[in-house]
């Protein structure tokens, strides 16, 4: 007998055990599951569901009430609103209830920031910040900054623009209406 012969010949009785525990284990999660066997043991009756939880009460999102108006513009989170899609396929969020004469009614997602402050005159107050796509290595598409324009008794305006050291530009991505809005950051 070769060396080869006689290790295998040393190994096979050593791995049935372990290969018979396989099988058995294999064949039991067959049973279980229904696979091959007796067509009755798989239609066994199932345990009835648990009764459906009675609907909780609508709970209001941070920032607004439950009549989906914003109270406090700073607390509003993205998901809130509505998702739109708006001009030259950019798409954005339109959140709470624009007041009586807003000029945010005639905006629209995708707008530019120019053609925006065209329409809706010049903010109370404003400022951008830099987002988590600027620290992508190679990213070079737009959300990589955003800038806010606070108008008073209207709401706030979100932008997004593309390039890093140009605060200046960007295209309207949120629209947050707001009635009681103080006018500052």
């Amino acid at each position: 007998m070769s060396e080869i012969e006689s290790r295998t010949a040393t190994r096979t009785p050593r791995m049935l055990p372990l290969l018979s525990l396989t099988v058995a284990v294999l064949a039991a999660g067959c049973a279980q599951v229904g696979i091959g066997g007796n067509k009755s043991e798989s239609t066994a009756a199932a345990p009835a569901p648990a009764p459906a939880a009675a609907p909780a009460a609508p709970k209001s999102k941070a920032g607004m009430n439950d009549r989906g108006e914003v109270v406090d513009s700073s607390k509003v989170e993205a998901g809130s609103g509505v998702t739109v899609k708006g001009v030259g396929g950019w798409e954005g969020e339109i959140t709470g209830k624009p007041g009586p004469g807003s000029k945010f009614t005639k905006l629209q997602i995708g707008m530019s920031m120019r053609e925006t402050v065209d329409l809706a005159g010049q903010p109370t107050d404003q400022g951008g910040y830099i987002t988590g796509k600027a620290w992508i290595p190679f990213y070079f598409g737009a959300d990589r900054h955003r800038y806010e324009m606070v108008f008073k008794g209207q709401g706030r305006l979100i932008f997004a623009g593309g390039s890093l050291g140009n605060f200046s530009g960007g295209n309207l991505i949120w629209i947050i209406h707001n009635p009681n809005e103080r006018g500052y950051r």
